[in-house]
């Protein structure tokens, strides 16, 4: 988890009164007072449909909420999601996120560089990549019982569902049943391996 504040992070509004008084504005995020305001906003950004739900919610809110259940930040879920469907075939449309981030996701109040874009998107990628090989540790381990390995999938399965309803993904019954059995299938499998090597190795 991150304890310093990072390039381009949404800050409480009490954060942002204290720096506009007596520091210049963080690297990485343009000064919004140079942001030329009567630039058009392009159409697919006005037609984003995505965290809707989250209207009116505050940075610090969302971000402790995830920082209880995740190791990501708020700054590095909403920009995740934001590159995921700001995707071409060429790459991501990083310039397009960061000048119109706070139309884009309700609780982030600044605009980024596109370089603070992908600051976020990387810091996202290496978390998650760290969290699943702990993860698939502790299941390998035998640290785990099978039924407590089970709570551990079912926890982490809920906590993914809600953040997936929060952005506006509508997950019907047969799509929930169909990923929880393709989960479950796996982590049989990683069990079952885990079982034979130890075995091996005795």
């Amino acid at each position: 988890m991150d304890d310093e504040p990072e390039q381009g992070t949404d800050r409480s509004s009490e954060d942002r009164d204290e720096t506009a008084t007596s520091e210049p504005p963080m690297p990485g995020v343009p000064d919004p007072d140079a942001v030329d305001q009567d630039d058009e906003i392009p159409a697919d950004v006005q037609k984003y449909a995505r965290f809707q739900k989250m209207d009116g919610a505050q940075y610090d809110r969302v971000n402790e909420f995830l920082r209880d259940r995740t190791y990501v930040t708020a700054r590095e879920w909403a920009i995740a999601r934001l590159c995921s469907d700001f995707r071409t075939e060429t790459g991501v449309e990083m310039t397009k996120i960061g000048e119109n981030l706070p139309e884009l996701v309700p609780f982030m109040t600044d605009t980024y560089t596109p370089q603070a874009v992908n600051q976020a998107r990387s810091s996202f990628e290496e978390k998650v990549r760290k969290s699943g090989a702990t993860f698939l540790y502790g299941a390998m381990c035998d640290f785990f019982t099978a039924e407590e390995l089970d709570d551990v999938m079912y926890e982490a399965t809920e906590v993914a569902k809600f953040l997936l309803e929060v952005e506006g993904v509508d997950l019907s019954v047969e799509d929930e049943l169909e990923a929880e059995e393709r989960i479950s299938s796996v982590m049989r499998e990683v069990r079952e391996a885990s079982k034979e090597l130890r075995e091996e190795e005795t």
